[in-house]
């Protein structure tokens, strides 16, 4: 008897040998089908060894629903298995596209059946909620990873505070790495991460300086995303500190890091810098080739944007949707119809991409700014998709620069109609009416806005001197130099009316006399920040800012004036590109 046991057991450990055996050299779903009817043949069905490598091997296939599908069967003893074979269902699931939420599931199966998860369980299950977004879940697993005692494992809680940043509770995913007994450099990186994706840079900043201090020395992760906060504040100098320490550091300079440095000098206006990398690349990728295209286009250099565009497909990289909108916005923001009809008709001839609403948009946006309102018109009745919000103030816009003013009335009440509470709907027919003198209107206009609680988003305005950030809002009178900053508006404006400068006051929507309209529009969040960088920068220094907004033309008018009064280049980026003035001269030459 004694005997016979022996036997079976060392029969058992033979067939389960033979089976992780043949796994191991599995490379095909028909050998995995073979492999299942092997394993039902030897009675190893509910043995977790193989079972968990079956599972690997599936989930190495990307044919994971058909092993959870033999596991979670009717039939199956699913007690039986053990924490490491769920974690590896587990990881199989949080690891894939589509089915994230799966992993969830798993982990409650898991619970249920009593199998207690451990320190690796949590990492995955966390990713998984992390994945598709959902907080509540997230938030419930938080409460049983201090159930089980996982609260101090720093990997489980590097895991926590990237949840919490995906679902968008960057406050919360803060605490929990404040907290931490223990942080390493993937702490950090999460966390900067989490504030950079969240827009909240100047956060992101500030806490990559407590990382230095922290010594704790950042990987090439760290940096992508600390990048991209510099990219969102315009923060030029700071984004040179980083590239150098990136060398100093010698941080391995992957295609990513490498494509994140390109976009920051992008976005922070030195375009000749983003060249002069973009061709130091061995690998260009279409993320390369874009930023560059993209960069041409908010810098209002059509011309080198198509060059560059057809020097890609020289090199055989093909374009995708995103790098046919930079194209489109470069021809649109320097008046090259021809070539940016040429361009979108390309996209399905030549390219076989089928354009979206935002490639539309583009076109409308490249009409109208050429002052073709007839034909952006046109254009936008025979798209076959329902235009969008955003195309028909295009067309509004348009039609109140180039004085098609009952046109865009219309479109602009239309437009109400749809999106009642938007604010720059009423902005829109505020201005319209504005142009047309109809102050009445106007004054109707600023009325229902206030019976409504819409209020017009506040101007706001970055600029970075001397290693810091500083931020200036419309009207805001907090600032600790607030009374020689207006003393310099004073003097910017009395210089500016010698040189010929008129205000231009049809866009305040107060209904206050002249004079007032002209103080308003002095504390505009540009001027501000212009008249801080004339107190604190010698003569000459050029002067970067970064607007919220797209700039007015009141501030645009005087902004070329101040270059020229103050002999400054002035580069501004507002929310649709950037403004190069030298000498009383935009290189938008007015066309924005």
């Amino acid at each position: 008897m004694h005997f016979s046991a022996s036997k079976i057991i060392v029969n058992k450990r033979a067939a389960e040998q033979q089976c992780l055996s043949i796994l191991q050299t599995c490379t095909t779903l028909l050998n995995l089908n073979q492999i299942h009817a092997q394993i039902l043949k030897l009675g190893l069905q509910n043995n977790p060894l193989v079972l968990t490598k079956f599972t690997s091997t599936s989930s190495d296939l990307n044919a994971i629903d058909y092993a959870a599908s033999i596991l979670f069967s009717p039939d199956a003893k699913t007690h039986l298995y053990d924490t490491f074979l769920y974690n590896t269902v587990i990881r199989a699931y949080a690891q894939t596209h589509q089915s994230k939420i799966t992993a969830v599931d798993i982990y409650k199966t898991m619970v249920w059946n009593y199998v207690t998860p451990n320190k690796f369980t949590y990492p995955f299950v966390l990713k998984a909620c992390a994945g598709v977004g959902r907080l509540r879940l997230g938030e419930s697993v938080h409460g049983k990873v201090v159930k089980f005692g996982f609260d101090e494992d720093t990997h489980v809680l590097n895991t926590m505070v990237h949840m919490y940043c995906s679902c968008g509770e960057v406050d919360n995913a803060r605490v929990v790495f404040d907290e931490m007994p223990k942080s390493d450099s993937v702490s950090w990186s999460a966390m900067i991460g989490g504030y950079a994706r969240m827009g909240r840079s100047t956060s992101a900043v500030e806490l990559f300086r407590e990382m230095q201090i922290a010594r704790v020395k950042p990987d090439e992760i760290t940096m992508v995303s600390v990048l991209s906060a510099c990219s969102d504040l315009g923060a030029l100098e700071l984004g040179k500190w980083v590239e150098n320490y990136i060398e100093r550091e010698k941080i391995p300079k992957s295609i990513e890091l490498s494509n994140a440095l390109i976009d920051m000098f992008t976005k922070c206006g030195d375009m000749d810098k983003a060249l002069r990398l973009f061709k130091t690349l061995d690998h260009k990728t279409i993320v390369s080739w874009t930023s560059v295209i993209v960069g041409m286009a908010m810098h209002g250099r059509g011309l080198e944007a198509a060059s560059l565009f057809e020097k890609m497909n020289l090199s055989g990289v093909p374009p995708d949707d995103v790098t046919f909108i930079g194209l489109l916005s470069a021809c649109s923001h320097s008046g090259l119809v021809n070539e940016g009809q040429k361009y979108f008709d390309s996209m399905t001839s030549n390219f076989h991409i089928k354009p979206k609403i935002e490639h539309y948009g583009c076109m409308v946006d490249l009409f109208s700014r050429a002052g073709l309102v007839k034909e952006a018109l046109e254009f936008v009745t025979k798209m076959p998709l329902d235009p969008n919000p955003i195309i028909w103030r295009t067309l509004t816009a348009a039609c109140r620069l180039h004085g098609q003013l009952n046109l865009g009335e219309t479109i602009t009440k239309k437009l109400i109609e749809y999106e009642p509470l938007d604010q720059s709907n009423y902005v829109l027919l505020s201005n319209i009416y504005g142009k047309m003198s109809d102050w009445e209107k106007k004054k109707k206009i600023r009325d229902v806005m206030g019976e409504k609680g819409i209020k017009k988003i506040p101007g706001s305005t970055m600029i970075e001197l001397d290693n810091k950030m500083y931020e200036f809002v419309s009207g805001d009178r907090t600032h600790d130099l607030d009374k020689e900053i207006h003393e310099m508006i004073d003097e910017m404006g009395w210089k500016m009316k010698i040189a010929g400068y008129v205000a231009t006051t049809s866009e305040v929507l107060l209904d206050i006399n002249e004079e007032d309209k002209e103080d308003a529009l002095n504390r505009h969040s540009e001027k501000l920040a212009i008249a801080f960088a004339l107190l604190k920068t010698p003569p000459g220094t050029r002067i970067r800012i970064v607007k919220n907004l797209r700039v007015c033309s009141d501030c645009h008018s005087a902004t070329k004036f101040v270059s020229k009064i103050y002999n400054r280049e002035i580069i501004v980026r507002d929310r649709n590109r950037f403004h190069h003035f030298r000498d009383g001269i935009c290189s938008c030459k007015d066309f924005w």
